[in-house]
């Protein structure tokens, strides 16, 4: 299909549209990046802005039941809601189970839901490398809440900051002290830390880990686009669905006020730069993967691993010829 068209779909609200686009963005093919970047260029004809929210925390933390807990209560208040769950790739096989959207039985059959698993490939950060176009793509299809569901590994997914305009960290009960609170990477970058499984015999724990993070969040230097109050931490039971109406008017209440503020345009003109950026590195990432540097970097591999030359001369050789080439 012409990537023009395409656009025209996916901005009337076809979802087998929509589900096609993020195929096409998700390709590694030559021919298919350059019809995907039509099409990107196409869809910002829509203008349209919707609440980009992403969300990590640690696996077994209740993230796909708080999501679809969360999402469920956005469509009552009459909102479309997509969820783009980016899911780890095996470093052996380099497949993907993509099982988020089963985890999501009553989700998965709202007409006004769109859910969309993808691999991470093997990419740092916690999503896949191509989530942010797919995150305009749901954007320009017309759903006012993209929820970011990044794989869920730890401390260092940071990536998933320079996608969204709000920052979801879950976190389970008994989870960590005031020392792990205060901890650099994540931490910083967390709008609002939820203490999932805040119901039953773990209730108690909750409320005590709630209050540990909530003391290590004051001690972490305040940021310029947060208002009084911010970053904050509160109990949530995505099982119960306790919680989750105080978080929602709290995370309206901080877009609110980054707009009015200009913090909110502002974050995503250093986002388009920084992904700029990006794509620059990927592009010359993928220079070395084509001829005559793809027989360079093996012949010089070989060297390198019978000891005949070292890693670090052996990578200036290649960046020369990278440079001269």
């Amino acid at each position: 299909m012409d990537p023009k068209e395409l656009a025209q779909q996916v901005i009337d609200g076809n979802r087998r549209a929509l589900a096609r686009a993020i195929t096409l963005v998700e390709s590694a093919r030559a021919d298919h990046r350059e019809q995907a970047i039509i099409l990107m260029d196409a869809l910002k004809a829509s203008n349209r802005v919707a609440l980009r929210v992403g969300l990590s925390g640690t696996p077994g933390v209740g993230k796909s039941t708080f999501i679809e807990t969360f999402g469920m209560m956005l469509i009552r208040e009459g909102l479309k809601v997509a969820v783009l769950a980016v899911d780890p790739s095996s470093s052996r096989s380099g497949g993907s189970i993509l099982g988020d959207k089963t985890r999501m039985e009553l989700l998965s059959r709202e007409p006004h839901a769109f859910i969309r698993p993808s691999p991470s490939q093997l990419e740092l950060g916690g999503v896949a490398r191509r989530t942010r176009e797919a995150v305009s793509l749901c954007e320009a299809a017309g759903y006012d809440i993209i929820l970011i569901e990044t794989v869920g590994v730890g401390q260092s997914e940071t990536v998933v900051s320079q996608m969204s305009d709000l920052f979801l960290l879950l976190l389970a009960p008994a989870g960590g002290d005031e020392l792990q609170g205060v901890k650099r990477g994540i931490m910083e970058i967390a709008d609002m830390i939820l203490v999932n499984k805040a119901d039953g015999d773990l209730k108690a724990a909750a409320n005590r880990t709630c209050a540990d993070y909530a003391g290590a969040l004051r001690l972490i230097r305040k940021r310029s686009y947060d208002p009084e109050g911010y970053p904050k931490a509160m109990t949530v039971s995505a099982l119960q669905d306790n919680g989750l109406t105080e978080a929602w008017t709290d995370m309206q209440t901080l877009i609110d006020w980054r707009r009015a503020h200009g913090h909110f345009d502002a974050r995503r003109a250093r986002q388009a730069e920084y992904w700029f950026a990006q794509e620059i590195r990927f592009g010359l990432l993928g220079q070395l993967d084509r001829e005559p540097l793809k027989s360079m970097i093996a012949q010089l591999a070989g060297q390198v691993a019978s000891g005949d030359i070292t890693p670090s001369h052996a990578a200036h050789d290649v960046l020369t010829a990278l440079r001269e080439g």
